[in-house]
């Protein structure tokens, strides 16, 4: 099976460790992963802000970079939701036949990590250590765009040496939202300190999810409480084992 890793622009900016530990946890698994190096943004930030137009040449470009893969993953929930449902929507009112026809091929291939450890390899236990106490935000895309459902909940509940605790209120937005957090600052700031109040409330010193943007966005209020809860993402939980902790 070729398997390739889509980073997503995000976490090649600022989060390339996630994009790693993708690799190493893939690698552990027995299976070899690609880094096509001609991949760029997914278009969600223009899609998402009425640049329906200018999000045409992205989707041309992802289709064309995948297209020969068996699996693309990624670690960010939100991207790949924009790549299921948005680059459909895209290709039908600007593409040609050829694109939508190339954007449907494609679509069934790409995988948020969660879904494609579970689902397509068919494992929970992944071999991870993590001698910690954590809590889990499902984001609103995994949540409601992809339906992940309980399978980040699954692959943490099977990692050695965690003290996985609920998240109160889980299912509510943190209030990032991408721009909605620039174009509506006090709903989004009144959103996330609801969502710092049910973290803290767990005692939990690592907060985990599967889409950095999120975590990004929490993490930075958590950093200005001093709250002293770190914002780890699933992938690098799912990495870590016993000879990394030593």
């Amino acid at each position: 099976m070729r398997l390739a890793l889509f980073l997503t622009c995000f976490n090649d900016t600022l989060h390339p460790q996630t994009g790693k530990a993708v690799v190493r946890l893939l690698e552990r698994l027995g299976h070899r992963v690609d880094f096509p190096l001609q991949q760029t943004c997914c278009g969600q930030m223009h899609f998402n802000t009425g640049y329906r137009p200018e999000t045409l040449p992205l989707v041309r470009r992802f289709a064309e970079v995948f297209a020969e893969y068996d699996a693309v993953i990624t670690p960010s929930a939100s991207c790949a939701g924009m790549v299921r449902e948005g680059h459909p929507v895209t290709a039908a009112q600007y593409g040609d036949h050829g694109l939508r026809g190339a954007v449907a091929d494609l679509l069934p291939r790409v995988y948020e990590l969660s879904e494609f450890l579970v689902d397509e390899l068919k494992v929970t236990d992944v071999g991870a250590y993590y001698p910690h106490r954590v809590t889990y935000h499902p984001t609103c895309h995994s949540l409601r765009m992809l339906r992940v459902g309980d399978k980040p909940l699954q692959l943490l509940r099977a990692v050695r040496g965690i003290d996985l605790v609920e998240l109160p209120g889980a299912d509510s937005c943190c209030g990032f939202g991408g721009t909605f957090a620039l174009k509506n600052s006090e709903t989004s700031t009144a959103m996330l300190a609801d969502k710092l109040r049910e973290v803290r409330g767990t005692g939990a010193g690592v907060l985990s999810a599967a889409d950095n943007s999120c975590l990004l966005h929490i993490g930075g209020g958590l950093a200005r409480l001093r709250s002293g809860v770190r914002t780890v993402h699933l992938a690098e939980i799912l990495a870590s084992t016993e000879e990394a902790a030593v």
